[in-house]
């Protein structure tokens, strides 16, 4: 069984800083690209930053291109989210996700079939 575990949301002002994590069980973790998703109330859920399995490649949407930097530790079988210079807008729960397929990109027209149960971050202005 697959599962993706989130920690490290919370509460911080505007430019302050912020790690996720996600820690992934029950597969060969160094297989799989992953990947960091977002969902604000009232809007849907949006591709934030992908990875490949090796690490040596990453994607991001431009909203967050040099301020989050994605990350991944193969021997902890973690994934990162460094986030600098958060801003109100990127106020959601985050949400971490792992394709399906191995040897994946790490675009975000992928197909991601796990996910996390999401860590909110909050950004007060």
């Amino acid at each position: 069984q697959v599962q993706l575990v989130e920690s490290g949301g919370g509460l911080v002002q505007a430019g302050g800083s912020l790690r996720l994590s996600c820690v992934v069980s029950g597969r060969t973790f160094d297989r799989y690209a992953m990947a960091w998703f977002r969902q604000a109330p009232g809007l849907e859920r949006e591709f934030v930053a992908g990875i490949t399995a090796s690490g040596g490649s990453t994607d991001y949407v431009d909203s967050v291109k040099g301020r989050f930097t994605i990350s991944r530790d193969n021997a902890k079988n973690t994934v990162y989210l460094q986030m600098n210079s958060l801003k109100p807008e990127d106020t959601a729960v985050y949400y971490c996700a792992s394709q399906l397929s191995p040897w994946g990109s790490a675009s975000p027209t992928r197909k991601y079939d796990y996910w996390g149960q999401g860590t909110q971050v909050t950004v007060s202005s």
